[in-house]
């Protein structure tokens, strides 16, 4: 009964850590492949989903044969693991400033392989002896090859080792070198429990198999702790998140990957290995089981969210980010604001008794509809100038073409919009009517000023939008090698290239997101632009762009010849909106001639942009110097 309970056991903490290695291979695709660190730790991670996956399936298999098709890919996983540690430990050691001169990889190179010899060797029988399947634990009995291949996985793992001690060394920050020894750490398990010792000591399972049983298991359960501490270590690597962000992201994916399957297999094993000592080897307890504790952890997880979230990041030690992290449950939305005012209309509507209302908004010298309720209501978009000074100065209810106009100001006496309903001329309102109206104008007021409140705090926070900034792009090469915190910010190009970015903003020069989320607002003449003209980044990046293109006009009056090509497709094409078709035809280009053109006029714009960025570098390095006249 014990000998079955550590088996059985094994085999669900095998399965445990290969479940593991799997969600945190795919976590690396997620989130963070591009890093080379990251990249040769998936290979390890793939590796030992094969190595334990393997094992655990197995030992659990029924025939012989398929335990043996099994253990097979099991050794799959091994060959692979030396040479997916030597790779990474080179990536670590180049991470902290020692890259390759050539020998480390070619090592690298030479160990992959060699571990593709090893598989071929294993594909065709040679590597492997017989399979005994009648040992507490299945096993193939060795060869030549396969002692060669234990003195192969020492030496490769051995020189893997002294990579990972000379980064350990190379490390100085405090962080970054407690981290440094939790991969160390980490890293035991793997090369020591993924070995498959079974086929070397398959003596010694069959005369002592309760303390084969019980190492296996220990073996296990430190493997399991161990390589979530290496993960942990592993996702610092290459991000430019902050390390709470990190933490969380890591700790919320292994609950609701690894864990939760890992518990749900074990109950549901424990279930059906209960029913079959007593005679039902499937019983509707089974899939009760399975359903039942996937939705309770599931629950518990979600419960317990704010609890764990909190102690993993220490927000509440941060007024500022336990600011941000309440913000968005208290963002007041665009379509927050148009349901909150629509309910105001419909009980002004009730309380008034009459058949629509509207609230619009006043952009300068227009007016734009914002809600209505009830019948279609037909504003002018531009009112006349009589009723806009009444609207702007007074306070109390105005009359105009058959409307009741109640300007709404805010607090400070700021104009945020009007409130109109139909009413007649002579028609006065009780005082009861007065004060609902009141009331309802109060409360619009107050979703007005709070909408606008989320609009500054959404315009403030877009600086925070761009994740290829130069300080999160720092912080991320920066955690293990120092000498990153010297490297120039041109050294450090964005991730997107500025001419796709001018694309995409002239793309949406009459509006859309990437106009208003463009990173192009990050530029120093943008900015000025925005100081100096008092616009918004849309703004901004719009009067630039229609400035560098204007740069490009040739002098004169304007022709449809070869010097006003570059010149005349973008302002056709982008200044005023035109089709390609249309713009094509005009310019008498076919449409791939057109294209080609339109890489080359966007890249005028860049080198222009550029130029303007220095000249706007150069003001605010020397404010006080004039701007050059112009020659004529």
């Amino acid at each position: 009964m014990t000998l079955a309970l550590f088996r059985a056991l094994n085999q669900i903490l095998a399965a445990g850590i290969g479940i593991t290695a799997l969600s945190l291979w795919l976590y690396t695709l997620t989130f963070n492949l591009r890093n080379r660190v990251t990249l040769a730790y998936s290979t390890i991670l793939l590796a030992l989903t094969a190595a334990y996956g393997g094992e655990s399936l197995g030992s659990a298999a029924q025939s012989a044969w398929l335990a043996d098709l099994w253990f097979r890919l099991q050794w799959l996983g091994v060959i692979f693991l030396p040479a997916a540690y030597l790779h990474f430990s080179d990536a670590l050691l180049a991470t902290t400033g020692r890259p390759s001169r050539g020998r480390r990889r070619l090592a690298v190179v030479g160990a992959y392989a060699t571990a593709a010899a090893f598989t071929l060797l294993l594909l065709h029988g040679d590597l492997l002896g017989p399979f005994q399947a009648q040992a507490p634990l299945p096993y193939h009995q060795t060869t030549p090859w396969t002692w060669l291949f234990a003195v192969y996985y020492i030496a490769v793992m051995g020189w893997a080792w002294i990579n990972f001690v000379r980064a350990y060394r190379r490390t100085v920050v405090r962080a970054s070198r407690r981290r440094m020894a939790y991969l160390l750490l980490g890293a035991l398990a793997p090369t020591l429990g993924a070995f498959p010792y079974a086929t070397f000591l398959g003596s010694v399972t069959t005369r002592a198999p309760l303390f084969f049983w019980l190492l296996a298991t220990i073996s296990n359960l430190l493997c399991t702790v161990l390589l979530v501490l290496m993960a942990y270590a592993v996702a610092f690597f290459g991000v430019a998140w902050p390390d709470r962000v990190v933490r969380v992201r890591l700790f919320r994916w292994l609950l609701r990957g690894p864990v939760t399957v890992s518990a749900v297999l074990a109950l549901t094993t424990a279930v059906r290995r209960v029913g079959e000592h007593y005679g039902l080897p499937y019983n509707v307890f089974v899939p009760l089981t399975m359903v039942l504790s996937f939705l309770l952890i599931e629950h518990l997880i979600g419960a317990t969210a704010p609890l764990w979230e909190r102690l993993l990041t220490s927000w509440r030690d941060d007024e500022l980010v336990a600011s941000l992290h309440d913000l968005e449950e208290r963002l007041f939305t665009r379509q927050d604001l148009e349901q909150f005012l629509e309910a105001i209309l419909a009980a002004l509507c009730d309380q008034l008794r009459v058949p629509h209302a509207f609230i619009a908004g006043l952009e300068g010298q227009n007016l734009s509809l914002l809600v209505s309720v009830g019948d279609e209501v037909n504003l002018p978009p531009t009112p006349p100038s009589d009723l806009l000074a009444q609207i702007t100065s007074q306070q109390g209810l105005l009359r105009w073409d058959g409307y009741r106009l109640l300007p709404l100001h805010s607090r400070d006496g700021q104009l945020l919009g009007v409130l109109g309903f139909p009413g007649e001329d002579k028609e006065e309102l009780s005082e009861e009517a007065q004060d609902v109206l009141q009331t309802l104008a109060e409360r619009a007021v107050m979703a007005l000023e709070y909408y606008a409140l989320g609009r500054r705090a959404a315009q403030a926070l877009r600086a925070f939008a761009h994740p290829d900034d130069f300080i999160p792009r720092l912080r991320a090469i920066a955690r293990y090698d120092q000498e990153q915190v010297l490297t120039p910010l041109e050294a450090l190009p964005p991730s997107a290239e500025l001419a796709q970015w001018v694309k995409d903003a002239l793309s949406h020069y009459w509006g859309g997101p990437k106009l208003s989320r463009s990173p192009l607002t990050r530029l120093q003449v943008i900015q000025q632009t925005m100081q100096e003209r008092d616009e918004d980044a849309s703004q901004a990046v719009r009067t630039v762009l229609r400035d560098a293109v204007e740069r490009l006009r040739p002098e004169g009056e304007r022709r449809f010849t070869t010097e006003w090509l570059l010149y005349n497709i973008l302002e056709m094409k982008f200044l005023q909106g035109r089709k390609v078709r249309e713009v094509a035809s005009r310019l008498a280009l076919s449409e791939a001639n057109f294209y080609r053109k339109q890489r080359v006029a966007l890249e005028e714009v860049v080198r222009v942009l550029l130029e303007m960025e220095a000249e706007a570098r150069a003001r605010q390095t020397n404010p006080t110097d004039n701007p050059p006249k112009e020659q004529s």
